[in-house]
């Protein structure tokens, strides 16, 4: 006895759906469908596009035929879940984060304490915003990336599927350049490197902490000290090369500089005294990405109040931030900057030599950097940091010697 004949249905692929996984088509076109019976249809070859077998995780593209059975009735019916109608409120906080709009992308700066996704006990966030931020597009957007709930600033979202899959290829090739701003606990003794330590998962912590360790995922962060203030906090300029999990917390914990507020990391170590907040001091300051439809996006994000507050309260000069890690890309930076960066160099210098004592020696030096002597032998780094090349060393000088004189002939007698 032969078995029944499958009903088959089929699909164009349409233009907004170009780059994304035959899965999220059918999520978007056929939301009853379980992923198990795509695996089981895929399997037997009743997916296919284009008259070949199809997987559910091939990319399709514009134009392709797919052809497909026809689900049952019960899993065609079911509906798909709603999230909450939003209110006024809702709307009014989504719109006032847009920095940034065009056909393809929106760019918000996140507020602090703002989730990214849902979660457990987590009813407000940035993806249950986003049908406030569909303007005149067909689609919903889409979080094409994310930030930890307490890290504000820019935060990509895309308008299109195609966009969407354009971007998280930008971000999972790391050609997308993400710049971040942060206060930090004390002052490293590089003031420029690189922080080369594995992060895996911390046992016990089910999976909501990282830690470093030898068998984790290489991890990579480019750092550069903007300013300081004394010896008890920096502000530093932070690139993450790789995108791990709480990398920047983890980095910095790491080498003895908790960012401020980051009690998670660097528990009551990481809050300083006085009138700075115990918020979270990290800041998605710039994102840089080329764009589906040429060109690029370079975007900047204002810091949140509690930063702004602390940046003054610290007595940290805004501009010296101009100046970033790769700003020879940028080109060279604005007088202005240059200007302020000389003058809290020379700042450092003074406050340095204050505490200097008189009674130096002959061979004593003053010290001309981070408020410390020149070291005499090589300087040693931390575990994980990377030192730029150190400057070249002055030849030493001759000590003078007195001078010989001939001789005099003995007078006559």
């Amino acid at each position: 006895m032969s078995e029944p004949k499958t009903n088959l249905d089929g699909a164009t692929i349409a233009e907004e759906d170009d780059g994304i996984r035959l899965d999220r088509w059918f999520k978007r076109h056929r939301e009853g469908t379980p992923h198990a019976l795509l695996a089981r249809w895929a399997r037997s070859g009743q997916l296919t596009l284009d008259g070949r077998k199809a997987d559910v995780s091939d990319r399709i593209a514009t134009g392709q035929k797919l052809v497909m059975p026809t689900p049952p009735v019960e899993t065609a019916a079911r509906p798909a879940r709603k999230g909450r109608p939003l209110t006024d409120a809702d709307v009014e906080l989504a719109t006032g984060m847009v920095i940034h709009r065009d056909a393809g992308a929106i760019v918000l700066n996140k507020l602090p304490g703002l989730a990214t996704q849902g979660g457990t006990k987590t009813e407000q966030h940035v993806d249950g915003l986003l049908d406030a931020l569909k303007y005149d597009a067909p689609t919903r957007p889409k979080l094409v990336h994310r930030l930890d709930k307490d890290t504000s600033g820019a935060l990509l979202i895309a308008r299109t599927p195609r966009a969407a899959a354009y971007f998280a290829k930008s971000f999972s090739n790391r050609s997308a350049k993400k710049t971040y701003w942060a206060i930090i606990v004390g002052v490293p003794d590089i003031q420029q490197g690189e922080i080369d330590l594995p992060l895996a998962k911390q046992p016990g912590s089910g999976g909501e902490k990282m830690h470093v360790h030898d068998s984790g995922l290489a991890s990579k962060t480019r750092y550069r000290v903007i300013e300081r203030a004394g010896n008890s906090a920096a502000w530093v300029e932070l690139q993450p090369l790789t995108g791990r999990t709480h990398q920047l917390r983890v980095h910095m914990a790491a080498i003895g500089h908790p960012i401020v507020g980051d009690g998670k990391y660097g528990g009551k170590g990481a809050f300083l005294t006085g009138t700075i907040s115990r918020k979270m001091h990290l800041h998605s300051r710039r994102l840089r990405i080329d764009h589906p439809d040429g060109g690029a996006i370079d975007i900047s994000a204002e810091v949140p109040e509690h930063f702004a507050a602390s940046l003054d309260a610290l007595g940290f000069d805004r501009l010296l931030g101009e100046i970033g890690i790769d700003a020879a890309e940028k080109g060279p930076p604005p007088k202005s900057a240059l200007k302020a960066q000389a003058k809290a160099h020379s700042k450092q210098i003074r406050k340095a030599r204050r505490g200097e004592r008189r009674g130096r020696t002959a061979d004593s030096k003053p010290t001309d950097f981070v408020g410390k002597a020149k070291p005499k032998a090589k300087a040693k780094t931390k575990a994980g940091v990377k030192a730029g090349k150190p400057a070249p060393k002055k030849p030493a000088g001759k000590r003078p010697t007195a001078k010989k004189h001939p001789a005099r002939p003995p007078k006559a007698s």
